[in-house]
């Protein structure tokens, strides 16, 4: 049977048609159709990504502020929640993570409850998730203690590109954003090299680089150490001449697999009890971890609600490939409607992936059905 993903178009032509009104219409929605998920007395985690200091990408705190108000209505205590980066940056441990949650409007008196960094100071507070025969990579993750914890769980996902994962969505928010340090450095296993043409020794990779693996030598271009490489991906998006580029030979599929294995294990323990809501809005090219935002390849779509991650991966996915191109973006003249824009924008990702091994593992079901609320 196909899975419901509950759709809302993005016009607002009056009050009571604002962007907040609409996410709780959906919220409304999964609460008479899965009263279960989310109970009285749960601590509910709300599970988003508060973006990188310079990035405008993230969703608003005034939506967000929708899933608090939401879990209240159910007696339930919401939290704010997501870990450390892997990386360098303004959320690499807790300290920096809360102040730049804090300085993007994520407190209580905006988005309505309070914020917790589910890995702890240091992205150390995690436990082992055993995964079923099933999965090709790991037998266990490394999945945060705040989530593991918490009763139920609202995934709250800012649609959007990747340049590693093809996109990002609620499976890419639960494996990455519920992974302590430690289980985001299993999760890549990409390698990146150097074109010496191109590279003109400015020292951002180096500078970003959260393995110090990076090192300009004395012909005055950056060299990987790639015993120290980890495989995260902050030099390419950091360097401005595009002259790193990825080992496309190995790595993309094995990355993309382990994520979704990632992405079940955060799972542990709720079943029934996760709800997710996708915000097809501003679909940039990039991750919200990077310190800016660019232009939207689609004009904006709308938004989400599910049950079911692969499923509402999989609608977005569907909706962003129908949409046309924004004009002056990074895709204007080279895609089109009905296009993958994500394969477009990055040629050598394979972001199907995500889709079919998360429905072959069990994850969930790209057999989906639109009901437009």
């Amino acid at each position: 049977m196909s899975v419901p993903v509950y759709f809302i178009d993005a016009r607002s032509t009056a009050a009571g048609a604002s962007t907040v009104a609409k996410l709780a219409r959906l919220f409304a929605q999964l609460k008479h159709d899965f009263p279960e998920a989310v109970q009285a007395a749960d601590l509910c985690a709300i599970k988003l990504h508060f973006g990188e200091m310079g990035n405008d990408g993230y969703i608003s705190p005034v939506h967000a502020r929708t899933a608090a108000d939401f879990v209240r209505q159910c007696q339930g205590h919401p939290f704010f929640t997501d870990t450390n980066t892997l990386y360098k940056g303004s959320r690499s441990n807790a300290v920096d993570h809360l102040a730049t949650a804090s300085a993007h409007g994520f407190v209580p008196e905006t988005c309505g409850a309070p914020v917790l960094i589910a890995c702890g100071l240091k992205s150390n507070d995690w436990r082992p998730v055993d995964l079923p025969a099933a999965c090709r990579h790991f037998r266990q993750a490394k999945i945060a203690g705040g989530i593991l914890d918490a009763d139920s769980m609202i995934v709250l996902s800012h649609f959007k590109g990747h340049e590693m994962a093809g996109f990002g969505g609620a499976i890419k928010n639960l494996a990455m954003g519920c992974a302590p340090f430690s289980g985001k450095r299993e999760q890549h296993c990409v390698t990146f090299q150097v074109r010496d043409k191109k590279c003109i020794a400015c020292g951002l990779c180096v500078q970003h680089c959260p393995a110090a693996a990076i090192s300009l030598s004395e012909k005055a271009y950056a060299v990987i150490d790639g015993g120290r490489c980890i495989g995260c991906g902050e030099c390419l998006a950091h360097c401005r001449p595009h002259a790193i580029a990825m080992n496309w030979e190995v790595g993309i599929a094995e990355f993309t697999e382990k994520m979704v294995e990632y992405a079940l294990a955060a799972l542990n323990g709720k079943a029934g009890r996760t709800l997710y809501i996708s915000v097809v809005r501003a679909v940039v090219p990039l991750c919200d971890c990077v310190p800016w935002s660019d232009v939207p390849l689609v004009p904006d779509i709308g938004f989400l609600a599910s049950t079911d991650p692969v499923a509402i991966d999989q609608a977005a996915f569907d909706l962003v490939k129908a949409a046309p191109v924004w004009p002056g973006s990074a895709l204007d003249g080279k895609a089109a409607a009905g296009d993958d824009k994500f394969t477009k924008l990055h040629p050598q990702t394979k972001p199907e992936i995500q889709l079919e091994y998360g429905q072959a593992i069990g994850l969930g079901s790209r057999d989906y059905r639109l009901v437009k609320l």
